[in-house]
């Protein structure tokens, strides 16, 4: 395995930001993973793990170790009449998974068609999307330790699975990384079509028999319609997540803004929209230079070509403080500030 210097990290990160790397390592195995975490010759350096690039938002160059886990493969653990289980590489590409398990029939992730990212990148911010989280998945995640290089496997619930959120993003984070994913899917399928506009857009595209495969294709046209195509323009998708605010709370915003949206989570929480509260403050379709937010969806940051991370994430702040003078809600980000 090679271990290059001086490597630019404008191709690995969706947001299309230069950064450089001091060192650069693409790792396709477990073995060289292992091997590269204990090199004597690293181990005074500091790492960084960096997978698709699409949660992340560089805003200097990265004086460290930075380790490119590419470990692919797809097979079959476990199976039976209603159920299999699938090995997966986390260096795999989530959506071509999603494709790959539509082909095949197998049922439970087709909601999270065009997510962008790598496999190994999901169950750490538990991805979800139009009523399906993958944490509904999980069987186990497979990982090693960046400080000694010894596998743990996680089971579902060691993973702490949230909102947005796993073991991996609190306080696991920085000690491990993900190599691969047990996921169990259905061979019965049960849809999930009530979520956002997926049912209309089953109609509109004329559809007379449901299908995973025709609710991933309604997927994939409601997110082309709302979000850019990061090979177009720099994104990173959602910037925001969507807050949770007490129920009394939501209830007195109510009345002084009656459209406001909002979906019940656990009891006396509700969760509201990012994007809503951010247009509602003027920012959809503001651009600053080279930055802004995308003309079509409020949630969206975007590089339109030659843009800096740095005057992403001021932009960012300047939207969080403005949410929060009309609103009384704090946004926090999905994105990682690097």
């Amino acid at each position: 395995m090679e271990i290059k210097q001086h490597v630019s990290l404008r191709d690995l990160n969706t947001f299309g930001l230069e950064s450089e790397a001091r060192y650069f390592a693409d790792v396709k195995s477990e073995a060289d993973l292992q091997s590269l975490l204990r090199n004597p010759r690293y181990l005074t350096i500091p790492r960084f793990i960096l997978g698709g690039g699409s949660n992340v938002l560089f805003t200097q160059n990265i004086d460290a170790l930075v380790i490119h886990p590419n470990i692919k493969g797809i097979e079959v653990v476990k199976e039976d009449d209603l159920t299999i289980s699938l090995n997966v590489g986390g260096g795999e590409v989530w959506h071509e998974l999603v494709l790959y398990c539509v082909n095949n029939n197998y049922a439970g992730i087709e909601n999270l068609s065009l997510i962008p990212g790598t496999v190994g990148a999901a169950p750490m911010q538990n991805i979800g999307a139009y009523g399906v989280e993958v944490k509904d998945v999980i069987e186990s995640v497979r990982a090693i330790s960046i400080d000694n290089g010894e596998v743990r496997v996680f089971d579902n619930e060691e993973c702490q699975f949230g909102y947005r959120e796993s073991i991996f993003k609190k306080e696991l984070k920085d000690h491990y990384i993900i190599t691969g994913v047990v996921m169990k899917l259905q061979k019965v399928p049960v849809f999930r079509v009530e979520y956002g506009d997926i049912r209309n857009t089953l109609a509109e595209m004329q559809v007379k028999e449901l299908s995973i495969g025709a609710i991933s294709n309604a997927v994939i046209r409601i997110r082309q319609s709302k979000l850019p195509d990061p090979a177009r323009i720099g994104n990173a998708g959602s910037f925001f997540k969507n807050p949770e605010i007490d129920q009394l709370f939501y209830n007195s915003l109510k009345e002084q803004f009656p459209n406001m949206p909002g979906y019940p989570t656990e009891p006396g929480k509700i969760k509201v929209p990012a994007g809503w509260l951010i247009e509602q403050a003027g920012w959809k379709g503001y651009r600053e230079g080279q930055i802004g937010v995308h003309e079509r969806q409020a949630l969206v940051l975007v590089n339109y070509g030659g843009g800096r991370g740095e005057d992403i994430k001021l932009l960012s702040e300047k939207i969080k403080i403005s949410v929060a003078d009309k609103f009384g809600i704090q946004l926090s980000t999905e994105v990682n500030f690097v």
